[in-house]
């Protein structure tokens, strides 16, 4: 279906073909997730990354013909849009890190709280007025954060710290997707396939594995199932309200539970769902605020591309 023929649909019928596609795009980033989980433990974060961005071509190449060069080298901002590379491709430099030791539900409990950061950072970088309910809301959050942590001597780990450091940049470089709205999407998501592909290389170079047919199958796989998953939920913010969606984006806990018990044996303690459910509930109640006071916008839907 082409977006002219969606804008054709009655009104309910593209608002249901929206929450579908949401939903779609977050199993297809939590199936993007495990794959990345599985490679990792077989092969470096660098050369899943770059092999990873390759992929990402497959999907991105007809979209850079169909508009040409000149939106790629004619962008606004220019160091804004460096900054939020280099943050993007942290985000998932430092997912991949994270996945490669700990179960997947509990790096997702940590990039579930990206909503609260965005709530909070928007406050100081974008001058959004934050009401108290909202700041309540974001203390109660990063209590689920700290609570899901274990911020003991005895327990507090790199990767832990990966996660967090990982959901920081992304929330950072969603803010900056903000003030570089006027971007067209292809020209974003193209610059940050190409930050990751130079990372990656960077990382590989000196830890590159040989891998079979079907590994290097399963890499440039990954690109394209992660740059889909970034499609299908940008066509779905098209079709229905963000206020709508957003809430949706919390499937990504319930799928990352599944896949990491299906496929790797992984349950999630006591003391991450405890945490898990205190930054859901929080961040649920921010996007209720920013429906009701500021009418929320589709910037405040993470798209992150693992």
């Amino acid at each position: 279906m082409t977006f002219r023929q969606a804008l054709a649909l009655p009104k309910n019928n593209m608002v249901l073909s929206g929450i579908l596609l949401m939903l779609l795009g977050d199993f297809m980033f939590a199936l993007n997730d495990a794959m990345g989980k599985w490679l990792v433990e077989s092969f470096s974060v660098g050369q899943v990354l770059f092999i990873r961005s390759i992929g990402a071509f497959i999907i991105l190449g007809p979209m850079i013909y169909r508009q040409g060069l000149g939106p790629l080298t004619n962008v606004e901002r220019p160091g804004l849009q460096v900054l939020r590379v280099v943050l993007a491709t942290a985000d998932t430099a430092f997912f991949y890190a994270a996945v490669a030791y700990l179960p997947l539900a509990d790096v997702m409990t940590f990039y579930m709280a990206g909503p609260i950061y965005i709530a909070a950072l928007s406050h100081f970088f974008l001058g959004e007025k934050v009401g108290w309910r909202r700041w309540l809301a974001i203390v109660l959050g990063f209590c689920g954060v700290v609570i899901a942590l274990r911020p003991s001597t005895a327990s507090l780990s790199w990767p832990s710290l990966f996660a967090v450091v990982g959901s920081m940049s992304f929330a950072i470089s969603l803010i900056l997707s903000r003030k570089l709205r006027a971007t067209n999407d292809t020209t974003l998501v193209t610059w940050q396939t190409v930050g990751a592909l130079i990372m990656g290389g960077v990382l590989a170079a000196s830890d590159w594995q040989p891998a079979s047919a079907i590994d290097w199958s399963a890499m440039l796989l990954l690109g394209v199932v992660a740059c889909a998953a970034h499609l299908l939920i940008t066509r779905a913010l098209k079709l229905a309200p963000a206020s709508l969606l957003a809430p949706l984006q919390y499937t990504l806990l319930i799928w990352a539970v599944v896949m990491g018990i299906a496929f790797f044996g992984d349950y999630p303690d006591a003391q991450i769902l405890i945490g898990s459910a205190i930054i859901v509930i929080a961040g649920l109640f921010i996007f209720h605020r920013q429906k009701v006071v500021d009418k929320a916008e589709p910037e405040t839907v993470p798209t992150s591309v693992h």
